[in-house]
Formats: C-alpha cells, sequence, structure tokens
C-alpha cells in the first residue's frame, strides 16, 4: 500500500510539482558523461538497382503478352510481340531483292572473267575490259545495297518482338492485347530487385559534419530500413553513394544506400525510413521530466554553488527515446541540475540540495504519515 502511494505521489509530482516536505529540499545532480547509442531516421524511398521501363519502337496492335505483373524474367525474355505481317512481308520482298543482286553480281562476273581473257588474247580493247569490270563492280555495290535493306528490314521486324533488356520483376501490364501501341506508350517496367536502393536525404548540416569527420560515406555505419508496418527490415544497408550538390530548395543532399533482397520484400515505388545509429562515448543525458519547455525552447533548473537555481536554456539533439535528452549545448560536466519539481522553482530561488535517493526517501515517509483523506485529495491533483 505504501508503495503504491509512493509510486502515486512520484506520478503526480516528481515531474511537474513535488510532495510538499516543507523544507525547500529538491533533488539535484551532478552532470556527467555516458556512451549511448541514438538512431537518426530519414525518410526513404526505395527502388530497384535498375528499373528499365519497356517501350516498343514498332507501332501496331499487341498481338501476345508473353508475362504476367510480378513474374520474373531473365536478360533477352520474350515480353510482347506486335503485329508484325507488314514487317514479315518487308523481309521477304528485301530478300527477294538481295538474290536479285546476287544473280547480276554473278552474271557481271562471268563477264567480267570472260572479257580478261578475251583481253589478253587481244580479242576486246581496253574500253571493253573496263566497261565489264565497272559493270561487275556495280552489281556488287547494288548487292551492298540490296543486303543493307535486307538487314534493316530483319531490324524492324525485331522490333515487333519486344524483350526485356534486364532481369528483374515485371511491373504493371496497362494494356492488353489488341490495343495499339507505340514508342510513346510505357508498356511495363522490369526492375532488378536482387538488391535495392535506398534514397534518403541528409540536411546540408549532416553532410558537413560527415565530410570533415575525413572519412566521408566511410564515416556512416551500417544502417537499417524501417518498413512502412513500422517493422526493421532484416537486412542491414551500405551507403554507397552521395550527391555531389545540395538542392537548394530543400537544404539536403540526396543520399543512397543499397540493400539485399534474397526475400524479395522489398518492392520497387516502396517507402519507408534510414534508421542510422549514432554512437556518442561522452554524452550528457538528462531525464525528460525535469526539462521544461516554453516556445519550443527548452530549460533546466542549473544550481550553483550558492543553492541558488538559474532557468537555463539547454539545446539537445531531435532523436530521443521518450524518456531522454542528449544535450548538446547549455550544460557541461559538474554542472548541477533540479531533477524534480521543477514547475514550483523561480529563477534565483535558494534550494536545500539533496540526492535523489533522499528525496524518494521523504517520499516513502510521507506516504506513511497520509492519512486516508490526504490520499483522496492527492489522487485529485
Amino acid at each position: 500500500m505504501i508503495a503504491a502511494v509512493a509510486a502515486m505521489l512520484v506520478s503526480c509530482n516528481g515531474g511537474g510539482g513535488r510532495p510538499n516536505f516543507g523544507d525547500n529540499e529538491y533533488p539535484v545532480v551532478e552532470v556527467g558523461t555516458q556512451s549511448t547509442t541514438m538512431q537518426t531516421t530519414y525518410p526513404a524511398t526505395i527502388k530497384g538497382v535498375q528499373d528499365v521501363e519497356i517501350r516498343p519502337k514498332a507501332t501496331g496492335f499487341l498481338t501476345q503478352i508473353n508475362v504476367k505483373e510480378g513474374q520474373a524474367v531473365s536478360a533477352g525474355q520474350l515480353l510482347f510481340v506486335i503485329d508484325n505481317e507488314t514487317a514479315q512481308a518487308s523481309v521477304r520482298q528485301a530478300q527477294a531483292a538481295v538474290n536479285t543482286a546476287q544473280s547480276q553480281v554473278n552474271t557481271a562476273q562471268l563477264t567480267y572473267e570472260n572479257s580478261k581473257q578475251l583481253h589478253a588474247n587481244k580479242v576486246i580493247g581496253d574500253y571493253e575490259l573496263q566497261t565489264a569490270q565497272n559493270t561487275f563492280e556495280s552489281a556488287k555495290a547494288q548487292l551492298a545495297q540490296a543486303q543493307a535493306a535486307l538487314a534493316s528490314a530483319r531490324e524492324a521486324l525485331s522490333f515487333c518482338y519486344v524483350k526485356s533488356p534486364a532481369s528483374g520483376v515485371v511491373g504493371t501490364l496497362p494494356y492488353k492485347k489488341g490495343a495499339l501501341v507505340s514508342a510513346s506508350n510505357a508498356l511495363t517496367t522490369v526492375s532488378n530487385i536482387s538488391s535495392m536502393e535506398v534514397y534518403f536525404s541528409m540536411t546540408e548540416r549532416d553532410v558537413l559534419a560527415m565530410q570533415r569527420s575525413g572519412e566521408g560515406l566511410n564515416a556512416l555505419p551500417s544502417v537499417k530500413l524501417q518498413l512502412s508496418d513500422g517493422s526493421l527490415y532484416a537486412h542491414e544497408g551500405k551507403v554507397t553513394k552521395m550527391s555531389g550538390v545540395i538542392d537548394a530548395a530543400t537544404g539536403t543532399a540526396q543520399i543512397i544506400a543499397v540493400f539485399p533482397n534474397p526475400e524479395k520484400l522489398l518492392k520497387s515505388g516502396g517507402s519507408g525510413n534510414i534508421v542510422i545509429p549514432q554512437d556518442n562515448s561522452a554524452a550528457i543525458i538528462i531525464p525528460q521530466n525535469c526539462v521544461s519547455e516554453v516556445q519550443n525552447k527548452k530549460f533546466v533548473y542549473v544550481v550553483d554553488k550558492s543553492n541558488k537555481v538559474h532557468y537555463t536554456e539547454i539545446k539537445v539533439d531531435p532523436q530521443n527515446d521518450g524518456n531522454n535528452y542528449i544535450v548538446t549545448d547549455g550544460l557541461k560536466v559538474g554542472d548541477k541540475y533540479v531533477t524534480n519539481g521543477v514547475t514550483k522553482l523561480t529563477d534565483g530561488m535558494e534550494i536545500v540540495p539533496i540526492t535523489p535517493a533522499r528525496y524518494q526517501e521523504k517520499i516513502n515517509e510521507q506516504a506513511k504519515e497520509m492519512t486516508a483523506g490526504d490520499i483522496v485529495n492527492a489522487m485529485k491533483k
């Protein structure tokens, strides 16, 4: 019963007010340092290491869709087929032109070989020999031209067979069989999700601090990824890239961390938070319940050598665990501050410092002396 009442006194009075000791005693502790690990979080966007938008080079109607959404595909795998009757006809026509040109080359070559023999026997003159040679060379040029046209026709036909340029996972399929498509239409996206790039931004201040450490990206430890449902991703990532410019609108630089994705849990286009642990071997940590906040500024009561308290502004790390603050400015090792009952203090007030342990003892003593009516009144406060 006494322990419950003492706990009630602490919860009702310990952070803001204080038990009515009547002797102006307040718990005071001296500032020290300790090792701690804090976590800084940054909003992040998840993308595949390679997100390839698939667009056809040919214009026509979709005749085949050979994949499904979410299907894993390999590089070179056939994804779509576009109506290619016209392209096939062009190939056949170009092939016929090549055959014709080849026949003409063969005939011109025979004529030229025969002319060389006749010229050697002085049956024909130089003019006739040169004419036969020119005809042969012209036939070969026409053959080369026909072969180029055939290659172009075959390439145009190949455009009707849309293949995956990379291994990955197929995204959405916005077009159905029979739809008219062209180069302006994205048929799908193939994402390589064997590993994922997670994009986040760091403030210019954080980037400068990292660069001044002389280690750059190497100064960053392995990072964690908090998924959109609040859970932590099972694998850690490594920061690999940083933008070379600061975004003038946001004052941040873009950072990229790479995470393995063996279970294919991460999807391109997803979101989450990057979590970066920060080790501090000499951190000044104080409880949040001894801190007053006024207009987004934080204050504590510092005790001087005359046992007078001074309302002192402090700065804290924006990241905290909900119970304590890491003080970055305003307190130094050796300072003393009041831990409980701060709402009843005023600047310049003289107090009687006691230890937190003695403070707790006095709470227990007061709890023993309380009547039932006192308990009821305390609970109403």
